[in-house]
């Protein structure tokens, strides 16, 4: 008689059923025995430099794939990689988080055993305030019921789950008949029906309808139905920053980036002046609404998200995000017509000043912006890197990564790593600041290791640039790094460094045809040079700092 699978086995076999193709992390002696049990399955494993590394990029990863995993050892590990569940779990992306443990056998007596922190499931109940779901797999009976609750949870909720097997129990087979049945959930259809019914009253009436898509657009794989529903109805879309590249940007129908008085005038003056704002999976998050500058109407809005739906002031229970959406597909909604609606700038030809001259901001995100071509995905860190990027032309939808919300330095690099292993079609163009990329740049060499070639611009203004606009002093310094050099330490890439427009021109020139490896460009910049959006979020912040501004 055959065995049925262990709970290690089985629980890659759902991972697999998810559709994950790549396991990222480092091991540990509390995690190998799963670590074999990868190495003998379809699933890659992706080994960091550090843990921290790992989360990022399977955060990265679950943003274009649907769904990542992180793997690795008890507490010493999983208590680095916290920062990044907590910045998925803050942004709604879904990372299942697989954690070693001491096996049971070895917990008689409460030893003092190697990475234990207080008692033995110390971890676990941290994890449990950062995860929307979470199981220590130590019952036979119920590991594989565990496993299915937790991943359902991770895809229903697009965020961060919990999974701790102790070592003992990895060859164990589990119960196969003990499974989670009929996981599946359903709108209630007279709810669904009367706010349809609702909705469709309040757009058909409008005059200047918008949407306002977000991040859950992204999450919930809702692209197209975004664009369907743009088309039958004429309905112009904004985006916000969190959920920028939700619909293609040289679409006739998109706006550009809405973020309250952060963003440009004429987007701003469109959506606040819109009769009815369908905001499509929105968090009115600080930064999303500009340090709260946003002036949208409940009154005259549509909010739904996998959370809530509320139609002006009336709240309705029981709707999924998803029937909501595709019910206003099929819904009767008259056409609208928009023909003032504003446009974002296009790329314009970029041409180098005069011999010597420096490079500035502005001028490396128009350089930048004529770089970009159909198969790039933008990833950009926290900072200049994010808000500069604001206004870049995006030619494709779900392709443009940033923490726009959680705001963690140290994404960028390792996120691209994550993202261009789960498409590989894509090239990333990855921004990022000096001072973000010295705490996870080093992913580099991961990256080196698995052959994958972004194009990484480094935004080099000798510390941290966003801070010294809010509060400045000799802590936002950090020491100066030659990152063009670092092809060197890795044995393959091309760096270069850049200091005036025709180095920067030249460089990304010879970035594009270089698609053998990764690229760095080295970007020296003014330290306090900042892009204009930026300018703006430091002013309203150092506002409520009480400092002055700068």
């Amino acid at each position: 008689m055959n065995r049925g699978p262990s709970i290690g086995e089985y629980l890659i076999q759902r991972l697999s059923a998810h559709g994950v193709r790549h396991v990222f992390g480092i091991p540990g002696d509390y995690v190998l025995g799963f670590y074999d049990q990868l190495l003998q399955s379809d699933l890659k494993t992706i080994v960091t430099c550090d843990e921290q590394g790992a989360g990022f990029a399977a955060d990265g990863y679950a943003r274009v794939h649907g769904l990542g995993v992180v793997c690795i050892t008890y507490c010493v590990g999983g208590l680095k990689v916290m920062n990044p569940v907590a910045g998925a779990f803050a942004e709604k992306s879904p990372v299942v988080v697989i954690s070693g443990a001491p096996g049971l056998n070895e917990r008689d007596k409460n030893p003092l055993l190697h990475h234990k922190v207080r008692d033995f499931d110390t971890q676990r109940r941290v994890f449990e305030h950062i995860t929307v779901a979470s199981a220590a797999l130590e019952d036979p009976d119920t590991a594989f019921s565990e496993i299915d609750r937790v991943l359902h949870a991770a895809v229903r909720y697009k965020r961060p789950v919990y999974l701790e097997l102790p070592r003992d129990l990895v060859e164990v087979p589990g119960r196969p008949d003990h499974r989670s049945r009929d996981l599946h959930e359903t709108s209630d259809p007279l709810v669904l029906a009367e706010a349809l019914s609702e909705a469709t009253a309040l757009l058909n009436a409008a005059q200047q309808p918008v949407i306002l898509a977000d991040v859950e657009v992204h999450r919930f794989g809702l692209q197209e139905e975004l664009l369907k529903l743009a088309e039958k109805t004429g309905i112009p879309v904004a985006a916000t920053i969190l959920g920028k590249s939700v619909l293609a940007e040289q679409h006739p129908l998109y706006l550009g980036v809405y973020e309250g008085a952060m963003g440009r005038d004429d987007v701003r003056e469109y959506v606040e002046k819109s009769d009815c704002v369908l905001m499509l999976g929105a968090f009115m998050t600080d930064i999303n609404t500009g340090i709260y500058t946003a002036k949208l109407d409940p009154a005259k809005s549509i909010s739904a998200t996998s959370e809530r739906l509320a139609i002006r002031h009336h709240t309705f229970e029981n709707v999924r995000f998803k029937d909501f959406v595709r019910g206003l597909i099929a819904a009767d909604l008259r056409a609208h017509e928009a023909p003032n609606r504003p446009r974002p700038p296009q790329p314009r030809e970029f041409v180098p000043g005069r011999q010597g001259e420096k490079v500035t901001i502005a001028r490396l995100f128009e350089r930048v912006n004529e770089y970009l071509g159909d198969s790039s995905i933008v990833v950009a860190d926290v900072g200049n890197a994010l808000f500069g990027a604001s206004d870049l032309l995006i030619r494709h939808r779900t392709e443009f990564l940033g923490p726009a919300y959680y705001a963690s330095m140290g994404f960028a690099v390792p996120a691209a790593l994550g993202a261009q292993m789960a498409r590989p079609d894509l090239r990333p163009l990855v921004l990022v600041g000096d001072g973000a990329f010295q705490m996870t740049g080093m992913e580099l060499s991961t990256i080196a290791r698995f052959g994958l070639n972004p194009v990484v611009i480094v935004l080099n203004n000798n510390g941290y640039g966003t801070e010294r606009h809010i509060h400045d002093g000799p802590f936002n310094d950090v020491l100066a790094w030659k990152y063009h050099k670092l092809p060197e330490v890795f044995g393959q890439g091309r760096g270069f460094l850049v200091e005036t427009e025709e180095q920067l021109d030249a460089a990304l020139d010879a970035a594009a045809k270089h698609t053998e490896s990764f690229c760095i460009l080295d970007v020296h910049l003014d330290p306090m040079d900042r892009s204009a959006a930026l300018a703006r979020l430091a002013e309203r912040l150092a506002e409520r700092l009480g400092k002055k501004k700068l």
